[in-house]
């Protein structure tokens, strides 16, 4: 690993400071891709308030928020191409739905629906995923595959800060960069898994240095500043892409919500901590770029906010409309050819479905 890459795991790299100004030595965004992506956020923190409420009004189970995160969620899913794969966790409703899946599919699992809610193949996006770092083997997997039949697909491997403390965040890290797949892991450090703190996690001086013991490229990126984090996923997406391997990228960033609404986040970390955070908003801190170099403007804000209130209002339909159950459907997807066993429990079940509508 080289001297600069050494240097890229240990410093933060930023295009907009939290004023919205350019930070120092950086280059100019494109404005009009920002503006893009400003709109993706507008909708990512409407989607987010709105899965607030709905938990609040009993309509879904529970909701991770991603709150004050949705710059990371919205530069990982637009720095991936049609035949690319996203692989989340279950934080990462708005990385899926900026990805192009529908929000009402995103969240249907969340109600409590079997089943993740979309067709994973068709958008190739996986299932969200709660259980820490178990995604991050199968993703490595799809890129390995990927690579072996001569396909160009990059893999974007999403996680959190704890999620670095599992034995298979190593495993994948460590296979990736031994076959050189073409996998993004992209590590949301949001400061805290679940009440644990990162301090109690890791001692390293930042997570994008872990990167140096597997022998791939480590970056720690802002992670509330949109124009920096799609800099740094576009060139990690293209390195996968040519086949220099994978990339391990730090986003420093923050869950400004509690963990879930089951969460009491006022018995870890403090009121004044969480202010501080919200006070480096990325919505804020990207308008205030835009509006300053005469992009963005009361005109065009009032029309992205209404695009985000249509969408929320079709979601709140979409997740009121009540779904018939299948029972049939226990064994639809267990085995791609059902065993014999399957097929008699199935014919059983319909059986006695038969003769109770029969009476």
């Amino acid at each position: 690993m080289s001297s600069d890459q050494r240097d890229a795991a240990s410093a933060t790299m930023r295009v907009l400071d939290e004023a919205g100004d350019l930070a120092d030595g950086a280059d100019r965004p494109d404005a009009d891709g920002l503006l893009a992506g400003y709109r993706q956020l507008v909708h990512g923190r409407r989607l987010n308030e709105l899965a607030g409420a709905l938990v609040r009004q009993g309509r879904l189970a529970v909701y991770p928020s991603s709150r004050g995160q949705e710059a990371c969620q919205v530069a990982c899913a637009a720095a991936l191409s049609e035949g690319d794969w996203l692989f989340p966790t279950y934080r990462d409703a708005v990385a899926i739905a900026t990805r192009g899946v529908d929000p009402v599919e995103v969240l249907s699992m969340l109600k409590g629906d079997w089943h993740c809610g979309y067709d994973a193949a068709r958008h190739r996006v996986a299932p969200q995923a709660t259980p820490l770092a178990t995604q991050l083997l199968h993703a490595v997997g799809v890129a390995h595959a990927a690579r072996l039949k001569g396909e160009d697909t990059v893999v974007m491997a999403l996680c959190g800060d704890g999620a670095t403390s599992e034995g298979d965040f190593h495993e994948a890290c460590n296979f990736a960069a031994v076959f050189a797949a073409p996998v993004v892991f992209f590590v949301q450090n949001n400061k805290y898994a679940i009440s644990v703190p990162l301090a109690r996690q890791s001692v390293a001086p930042s997570l994008a240095s872990k990167a140096v013991g597997y022998g791939m490229p480590g970056v720690r990126v802002d992670g509330n500043d949109l124009a920096a984090l799609s800099t740094v996923l576009g060139d990690a997406v293209e390195r996968g892409r040519r086949g220099a391997g994978p990339t391990l990228v730090e986003a420093d960033t923050y869950r400004v919500e509690a963990h879930t609404n089951a969460d009491d986040a006022t018995r870890y970390r403090t009121a004044d901590e969480v202010d501080e955070w919200a006070g480096r908003d990325p919505l804020t801190r990207v308008s205030a770029y835009l509006r300053g170099v005469g992009v963005l403007d009361d005109d065009i804000e009032a029309e992205f906010t209404t695009d985000a209130d249509r969408m929320a209002a079709r979601v709140r339909e979409g997740l009121g409309v009540d779904v018939a159950p299948d029972p049939g459907e226990l064994f639809a997807h267990v085995y791609a050819t059902p065993t014999q066993q399957l097929v008699q429990q199935r014919a059983a079940l319909q059986a006695e479905f038969d003769v109770e509508e029969a009476r």
